[in-house]
């Protein structure tokens, strides 16, 4: 998320979860999220309300201090504007438009590429100067070829799994007793649900699909697809959509809900989280007393340097060793080997041995660990666990009482593995944690963080002020790398 009001002396942003208090302000991607930044020292810098599902500013240019009065004025302008980003038509309009464009001969069947609509006969005139082209039965039932994938990195970029990977869930749910399957940022599952209950080989499965990518309305009924952003948990049609997906989450006759999710890579893990953590709330109130306390069945597919913030937020979950791996990724494939395979894995609360990994693909199952794991993911005995994370062979470290990354090395002076020509004398945790000062966690882990937010933010606190004993931290923009540049640089590392 960047802001134009800049400071070196700024760690990083941390989110702030919705607690029930006042609304946030909408943006044309709904509540916008609470941001703070953290300093060194544990100084807390002024918040603000940035948009939930862009991370650059050029995107979705939404920003306002969380003191900050705004006008009656530009609250009607932000209207405005929030409803001029709507998509064109209702979830029923989308529907009506389907029905009869789906009764259309085929030869006046078209699709216009500029506008990426289902064209209707009325429409063409309008539409003749664009690029549109015909339009088969079997492209209906696979739109994720038809669209043209989103391909902002900063906000809605579009990665479609492979043939090779969907089959792989599918098979994987199916066997595990699952029939009705919440798809959550995952177009080409719901579609090969659907061309499978056509096909009648395999027992009938339901889905439901939620995407912030409205143009997928316009081929689904609205019980199969609803405009949803996964970043703030909101349904852009409110609590009729709201509803559908009570209903899709009501197991009736026995039919086992499963939801498996494929966020943006670039989003924050702890709002995710928190949506899903709703998602699974919503189906815990509608289950039977008996299992009212246990946790949605869920399926998340993000890469596995994200393991730490995934496990912080979700316990329960465990990083299988299987590999996605995207069509339209430069990078992201199958079959690749070394620091050049997919880094995407799958995070689930299902048990791991249930969940068998193909065998020809060089997968294989660890009895002690018990469940299957890559091939090169050899068991430590020393640590007892099959340590790999990025499907190279690491190697036991006996100083470290570890297991670390092939490339890395044991640095006397450091006390710790790293590579070879990492800076010396830079020992890992030895600035320990900036809000307490103690060597012996990190910031996210301080159990007195909350007091100083709480005593920064406590009630009954003047709030018309402007804010003039802090208003030093923030410094002149100054030139600086984008947080995109640096999360990459901090992947980059992580992979090596």
């Amino acid at each position: 998320m960047d802001t134009s009001e800049a400071n070196d002396d700024t760690l990083g942003i941390e989110v702030i979860l919705p607690d029930g208090g006042k609304p946030a302000p909408c943006c044309p991607h709904g509540p916008t999220l609470l941001f703070e930044k953290v300093g060194k020292g544990g100084e807390k810098g002024r918040r603000f309300y940035a948009c939930s599902a862009c991370r650059d500013r050029k995107d979705c240019k939404f920003f306002q201090w969380e003191d900050e009065k705004v006008s009656e004025a530009r609250v009607l302008a932000r209207e405005a504007e929030n409803q001029s980003k709507r998509p064109p038509f209702t979830q029923q309009e989308y529907c009506k438009r389907f029905r009869k464009f789906a009764s259309l001969p085929l030869d006046e069947k078209k699709f216009c590429q500029d506008c990426q609509i289902l064209l209707l006969p009325a429409e063409r005139e309008a539409h003749s100067s664009h690029r549109s082209t015909a339009v088969t039965a079997a492209q209906l039932r696979r739109p994720s070829a038809m669209l043209r994938p989103l391909d902002n990195k900063k906000s809605n970029a579009q990665y479609l799994f492979t043939d090779r990977s969907s089959h792989f869930l599918l098979d994987t749910l199916a066997a595990l007793g699952y029939k009705r399957v919440l798809c959550v940022g995952t177009p080409r599952l719901q579609e090969l649900i659907k061309l499978r209950n056509l096909e009648q080989s395999h027992e009938p499965m339901k889905s439901l699909l939620l995407d912030i990518d409205f143009r997928y309305a316009q081929f689904y009924s609205r019980d199969e697809f609803c405009h949803y952003n996964m970043f703030n948990h909101h349904f852009f049609d409110g609590e009729a959509s709201s509803a559908i997906l009570q209903a899709f989450l009501t197991e009736a006759d026995g039919e086992k809900v499963v939801m498996v999710a494929d966020p943006p890579f670039g989003g924050l893990v702890k709002p995710l989280a928190n949506s899903f953590s709703l998602i699974s709330q919503t189906w815990g109130k509608l289950q039977s007393s008996d299992n009212s306390n246990s946790d949605m069945p869920m399926m998340w597919i993000f890469p596995y340097f994200f393991e730490p913030r995934i496990l912080e937020c979700f316990p329960s979950f465990t990083m299988l060793d299987y590999q996605v791996d995207y069509d339209n990724h430069p990078l992201y494939k199958h079959g690749k080997t070394g620091r050049k395979q997919s880094p995407v894995r799958l995070f689930t609360n299902i048990s791991p041995r249930d969940v068998v990994l193909p065998k020809e693909e060089g997968y294989r199952f660890c009895s002690v660990c018990q469940r299957f794991v890559w091939s090169l993911n050899r068991h430590c005995t020393k640590c007892n666990v099959c340590p790999s994370k990025d499907g190279r062979e690491w190697k036991h470290c006996s100083v470290c009482e570890k297991c670390v990354k092939p490339s890395w090395r044991h640095c006397q002076s450091c006390s710790r593995c790293a590579l070879p020509d990492h800076p010396c004398g830079l020992t890992e945790g030895k600035e320990g944690c900036f809000n307490c000062g103690s060597l012996k966690h990190k910031r996210k882990a301080c159990p007195v963080k909350d007091t100083h937010r709480v005593s920064r933010h406590r009630p009954g606190a003047k709030s018309g002020a402007k804010n003039v004993s802090h208003r030093h931290v923030f410094k002149a923009k100054g030139k600086r790398k984008s947080g995109a540049a640096r999360r990459a640089k901090k992947m980059a590392a992580l992979s090596v």
